[in-house]
């Protein structure tokens, strides 16, 4: 079942009820204290005036009989109303025409009549030391009119803020509405088969552009992977065929020998050709292990400069035995924060292509140093280089410069390194020739 708040529609207008109920008790409130305040304000006048009253009639009732009659005959305040009966209740003075409470103190409303129209006042009555009733009143017309103005006016504030919390709702709705359809039909068309769409984006960089902006980021990522699981099918099937028909034709060797030595020398052959075969796909898979960044659940601050040495230490002797020459440049106190068994397959990776693929005599150079935020490694050599034609591809699996197919390797050593340092948040890129060479970069420890 639809529930109609969990709509943007629905909670604008929400949002939007709350706002005019807000209004409305605001304005109830309001209204409440401003009646008040004007009966208080009637009271104290009405009080002011009994007393003006009393002091100047000091002689009795008929001193305040005639203050009472210089008033209507002067009219000077003319909303105002007197009457003073004696203790039998008979009419004195004033013009009020109403019947006088017979108990002192303050009436909120007394009915009255003046010019033949009935109305209310609010009314003051005080008993003399005679025991006559002086009542003094005043018209309630000005409070009923400001509540009546009052009234109007937050009913008014409330129907305009009822009416711009709807208005605002269905604008907020079909904004709203129409991104997300553009949104859902990009999903619709990716669903489809279009992998090659992408959210858009406006470029206003509201919450819809970071929302898109981060889907597109994760398709990308999906892209990637999805070229990447296309790249691996198309290279194992091409690959892996020449070990594939080395391995049965040892076998096929193996059967058809007579000789026990020859049986046994293409047996050992086959079980070679089966071990490489192995090798092959254990890398494949710790490529595929790493490109699905699970080993960032088990990252960890290390000290890249001590684990670059003691790898550097570790290949130094066959460096040398095989008429390498290695220069180290190795800043000190580097931290990154990342897996060590990785960082060193990474590494290893790296200095056995310059002990491989490079010819007696050649320099090897390895650096470690900080770049602000980054840490860069680079591992190059003097050598030959590669073409410029496979620079660009070196990174894939199973790609080799064609100077090293005579040389040991499958071409997954860079893919490898390539996956590690993108695991890690950084990059590998090739070194400009002359030479080659390869710089890693990965983030320093704190800093993604």
């Amino acid at each position: 079942m639809t529930r109609p708040w969990r709509s943007t529609f629905g909670l604008v207008a929400l949002v939007a009820s709350c706002f005019a109920l807000a209004t409305l008790v605001i304005g109830v409130v309001a209204y409440e204290v401003t009646h008040e305040a004007l009966e208080i304000q009637l009271d104290h006048r009405v009080a002011i005036e009994t007393r003006a009253l009393i002091d100047e009639g000091d002689d009795g009732p008929t001193g305040v009989a005639a203050a009472i009659r210089r008033r209507e005959a002067a009219r000077s305040t003319a909303s105002l109303e007197y009457l003073l009966v004696d203790p039998a209740g008979r009419r004195v003075a004033g013009s009020l025409d109403a019947t006088a409470p017979t108990l002192p103190g303050y009436l909120e409303l007394l009915h009255y009549r003046r010019d033949g129209e009935h109305r209310i006042a609010q009314a003051l009555t005080t008993r003399l030391p005679d025991s006559s009733r002086l009542v003094v009143a005043a018209d309630r017309e000005v409070i009923d009119e400001m509540d009546a103005t009052l009234l109007k006016l937050f009913a008014g504030a409330f129907g305009v803020m009822l009416l711009l919390g709807i208005g605002g709702a269905w604008l907020v709705g079909a904004v709203t509405r129409a991104r997300l359809s553009r949104i859902d039909r990009t999903a619709l068309a990716i669903i489809d088969g279009d992998l090659a769409r992408r959210m858009p984006l406006t470029g206003a960089g509201d919450e819809f552009d970071r929302v898109s902006a981060t889907l597109n980021r994760m398709l990308d990522r999906i892209g990637g992977l999805m070229d990447n699981l296309r790249q691996v099918s198309s290279d194992v099937a091409h690959d892996l065929r020449t070990p594939l028909t080395r391995l049965h034709n040892r076998l096929d060797e193996a059967l058809s020998a007579r000789d026990v030595d020859e049986k046994r020398q293409a047996i050992e052959a086959a079980a070679a050709q089966s071990r490489e075969l192995l090798d092959i796909f254990g890398a494949l898979l710790r490529i595929a292990e790493v490109e699905a960044l699970s080993p960032r659940a088990h990252f960890q601050d290390l000290p890249l400069d001590q684990l670059v040495e003691e790898l550097v230490d570790t290949y130094r002797p066959d460096m040398e035995a095989s008429g390498h020459l290695l220069v180290t440049a190795i800043a000190p106190a580097i931290w990154t924060t990342g897996d060590r068994r990785l960082l060193q397959q990474l590494i290893t990776n790296l200095l056995d292509n310059a002990l491989r693929h490079t010819p007696p005599g050649t320099t090897v150079r390895v650096e470690l140093e900080r770049d602000e935020a980054i840490a860069r490694l680079t591992v190059a050599d003097d050598g030959h280089g590669v073409a410029p034609e496979d620079a660009p591809r070196l990174f894939q699996r199973f790609a080799r410069a064609e100077r090293s197919r005579s040389s040991e390797g499958h071409g997954l050593g860079l893919a490898l390194v390539a996956a590690v340092a993108t695991a890690h948040r950084g990059t590998a890129s090739l070194l400009a020739p002359p030479g080659f060479g390869v710089a890693v970069e990965l983030p320093i420890r704190g800093n993604d």
